[in-house]
């Protein structure tokens, strides 16, 4: 297993993300199959990877209990384990004090080596900022005592909302992690994400390496045009092959369901050898392939036309993204705006239309766009506590984790 330094530790370059562990009889939302998620784990474990990350939501609320019994049976300085504090989570007050607690007692842990302030974004970055709920005061405590060891954040905030926060937070981040792969270096424009992190001098741990598994299902098509140039790597090696590319990336993490990903992912992680850039080149076609978007420049000429002052380039760019891959995510950014600054906002007057250079019909577009999110799992539907999750899930209703 190739390692990565951080500080003094020895990181396995392949980490463990618990967000989607294997479920009873592979259902979406049913509990987590414990047993075959410690044979995964134990199997990662022996073949190198030492860094395993969960989080207070995740498979509400057990996939925190899951990981502590599975890495309870190594050695504890023979692993790191990071979870994260559901900030992001604004409409309930999560005491600092009682979750740390209750999460060093779900995981049988008396200490984390890595936490995380969880979805540092729009909407959240107040909540954090908010002294009243005394979270930077808390968790500074606790770094003090040594019950943290390392303390970050994630977030899938723009690089605004990220810079703002560095801003403030900055002297206390060791590391971040974001949503980063060759698809959305572009697509959600990761590239700022990453180049403010490393002029900031933070270190990036990626999730969603190969976004939800659509990157290590090609098209025929596109599989052959690897396949070609390195007949033995999968396609979800390329995509880690191309974030090997990246020197400030520190940790990758892989959301793993089955021992078949397990394997391919620990081979893939047994060697370093990142693309060159011919190699580069060829994933920037393949991702390009792979998007229907709206050609939108961000001129803004739209915006100096619209009656209702509408950031009509941000809603265009949420708007690719949800064409692309529909998510509660999309639902999450426009709720950090503001009502009247939203697509519904959009009275379909014409006059971004008339004036597009690329010719957009702006209004259908923003309509569309709604229409999509009328039909996604509302985003503050999802803000509630495990033992709500559950219980909505047994009544057929959707629930969803941020990574």
């Amino acid at each position: 297993m190739h390692e990565q330094m951080f500080n003094e530790l020895r990181l396995s370059a392949l980490g463990f993300g618990a967000m989607r562990l294997p479920t009873i009889g592979g259902a979406p939302g049913a509990g987590v199959d414990e047993t075959e998620a410690k044979r995964m784990i134990a199997y990662a474990y022996e073949h190198g990877v030492n860094y395993f990350d969960t989080a207070y939501p995740y498979h509400n609320g057990e996939s925190e209990i899951v990981l502590g019994n599975a890495l309870r049976q190594f050695p504890r300085d023979s692993y790191y384990i990071a979870t994260k504090y559901p900030g992001h989570e604004i409409h309930v007050s999560y005491d600092p004090k009682a979750t740390f607690e209750e999460q060093l007692a779900k995981c049988g842990m008396e200490y984390f080596d890595f936490y995380l302030l969880h979805n540092v974004y729009e909407n959240s970055l107040k909540t954090y900022a908010d002294s009243k709920w005394g979270i930077f005061e808390y968790f500074r405590e606790q770094k003090r005592i040594g019950r943290i060891r390392h303390f970050g954040f994630s977030t899938h905030g723009d690089a605004k909302t990220i810079r703002e926060f560095l801003d403030v937070y900055g002297g206390e981040m060791e590391f971040c992690q974001i949503q980063l792969n060759y698809l959305d270096w572009t697509l959600q424009d990761a590239k700022s994400k990453y180049d403010l992190l490393t002029e900031r001098g933070i270190p990036v741990w990626v999730m969603e390496p190969v976004r939800g598994g659509k990157l290590a299902s090609l098209t025929p098509e596109n599989l052959a045009r690897l396949k070609a140039k390195r007949p033995d790597e999968s396609a979800a090696a390329w995509a880690f092959r191309w974030l090997q590319t990246l020197p400030n990336v520190q940790m990758i993490l892989s959301g793993m369901s089955t021992m078949e990903q397990v394997r391919d992912n620990i081979k893939t992680f047994s060697t370093t050898n990142p693309l060159n850039a011919d190699e580069v080149n060829l994933l920037a076609e393949v991702a390009a392939s792979m998007l229907d978007l709206l050609p939108c420049t961000a001129c803004r000429y739209c915006c100096d036309e619209c009656p209702q002052q509408l950031d009509i380039p941000t809603l265009l760019t949420y708007y690719n993204d949800c064409r692309f891959a529909p998510s509660f995510m999309q639902g999450m950014k426009v709720d950090a705006l503001e009502p009247e600054k939203r697509p519904a906002a959009c009275i379909a007057c014409g006059q971004c239309k008339e004036i597009c250079p690329q010719g957009i019909d702006i209004p259908e577009a923003l309509q569309a766009f709604q229409g999509i999110l009328d039909t996604l799992p509302h985003w503050a539907d999802m803000r509630q506590r495990p033992e709500d999750l559950a219980q909505r899930q047994k009544a057929g209703q959707p629930g969803q984790d941020v990574n």
